[in-house]
């Protein structure tokens, strides 16, 4: 398994990351649970949920209890006020059976909370930093826009942002200027929400942009074997690589 530091912060994660929203569609909490333990096994230790899919988290801290010291572990809150943030947050924290974040992340898509913006959201987060609940603060965001100004802010330690062989010249930038501002890039939707079907051309994709860490869906063992095989044998990108890559862009336009 390769990784990669996940911008300034002391983050160590595999590139190779589990996105956890899927496990609220396996049929039972032990065949989650083995699916987030073989990954375990097979090298990714970081793993991404989100307070906005409750199931998702329980099961992700049902499956990892006896690993937590050995996990990344990513949520986020769609909450934009202070109070409701708090509650998330504790909320996530029960629900991953754990007493720390080690990346808490704001998503919206309207605006950036900035240092001593009278919402008071930055400096909440900071408090939560300071009792030690969250260890760094990201966005995550579907907006070009406000991920470049989270980015120039400089007071977020990651983006996550929609990226894949199908999103524009756009969505390059951002993972450009991340790479200059030293932040952490993850990449959502790899596969475009099911609309990608190539696995080897989407994961050889990300092999031209060495700082972003895609997040992958997993819902069942092969969609797990298939990406770990490619981790371990990573697609050649070569002209040929390239010319398919054009192709595939083209027919989707």
């Amino acid at each position: 398994m390769e990784y990669i530091a996940l911008g300034k912060s002391n983050l160590l994660v595999s590139r190779t990351a589990f996105g956890a929203y899927g496990l609220q569609h396996i049929e039972s909490d032990e065949e989650a649970s083995s699916l987030v333990l073989q990954a375990y096994e097979g090298g990714i230790n970081f793993f991404d949920t989100s307070r906005a899919k409750p199931e998702s988290e329980r099961r992700l801290g049902y499956a990892i209890h006896q690993i937590r010291k050995d996990l990344i572990i990513a949520t986020k809150t769609q909450s934009l006020s202070t109070s409701q943030i708090r509650l998330d947050l504790e909320e996530s924290l029960v629900a991953l059976d754990c007493d720390y974040i080690d990346l808490y992340q704001i998503e919206t898509s309207s605006f950036v909370p900035q240092k001593n913006s009278p919402d008071g959201i930055y400096k909440a987060l900071l408090k939560l930093k300071e009792t030690k609940k969250i260890r760094h603060i990201g966005i995550v965001t579907d907006s070009v826009n406000i991920a470049k100004e989270a980015v120039e802010s400089g007071l977020y330690e990651t983006i996550q942002l929609p990226f894949n062989m199908l999103t524009s010249s756009d969505y390059e930038e951002v993972v450009k200027l991340c790479e200059e501002r030293d932040v952490g890039f993850i990449a959502m939707q790899p596969l475009c929400g099911g609309v990608i079907r190539n696995i080897p051309l989407a994961y050889g994709f990300y092999k031209q942009f060495e700082n972003a860490v895609p997040l992958w869906g997993f819902r069942s063992q092969e969609e797990l074997q298939q990406i770990l095989y490619f981790q371990a044998h990573p697609p050649v990108v070569d002209e040929k690589f390239m010319q398919e890559t054009e192709q595939t862009r083209e027919f989707f336009s």
